[in-house]
This record gives C-alpha cells, structure tokens and sequence, in this order.
C-alpha cells in the first residue's frame, strides 16, 4: 500500500508540472472539456485535508497546485474567457 500512495504522489506531482508546463492551456478549457481544473485540485487538496484531519487553507493548496499565488498566475498567464468558452461553460454547469 505504501508503494501505491508513492505512486499516485508522484503522478499527482507529474500532473501538476505538465499543467505548469501548459500554461498556454486555459482552466476554463479544462472544465469545458474534463470538468475538472487547477482551482479544483487545489479544492480538493483543502477537503481530503480536511478528512484526514489536517488544515490546509485555499491560498496554501493553489500556490502547491500554481507553484505560485493564484492571484500571480492569473496576472500572468489566465486570458479572458471567449463568449464562447463561456456560453460552453454555463450550458455544462446549468443545475
């Protein structure tokens, strides 16, 4: 068991530096084509911290997934979303 959670450590740490190599790749791409993006890993790293009993802020968890601020990485790199990236978000995300 001990291997299997190195494992997906490393695959996880792999994830994260091929998105940081992507940087050209935006979230809202991400969540119109898989429906999941970097603010969700940095989410779900604050709730599974959260089960194990252990505090992680939200600023804490996306500078580990952004490999800085979320607030830098948006200055730097996030693009305005298109209408249509939009309309394609909001048509996946309606409840």
């Amino acid at each position: 068991m001990d291997k299997e959670i190195e494992i997906q450590a490393a695959v996880f740490r792999r994830i994260l530096a091929h998105l940081d190599n992507r940087k050209d790749v935006q979230n809202i791409e991400l969540m119109n084509l898989a429906g999941f993006c970097r603010n969700c890993f940095s989410k779900w790293t604050v709730a599974e911290a959260e089960k194990l009993g252990v505090e992680v802020d939200l600023a804490t968890a996306q500078q580990q997934v952004y490999g800085m601020s979320y607030q830098e990485w948006k200055e730097n790199h996030q693009q305005p979303a298109t209408p249509e990236q939009l309309a394609k978000f909001n048509e996946l995300n309606k409840k």
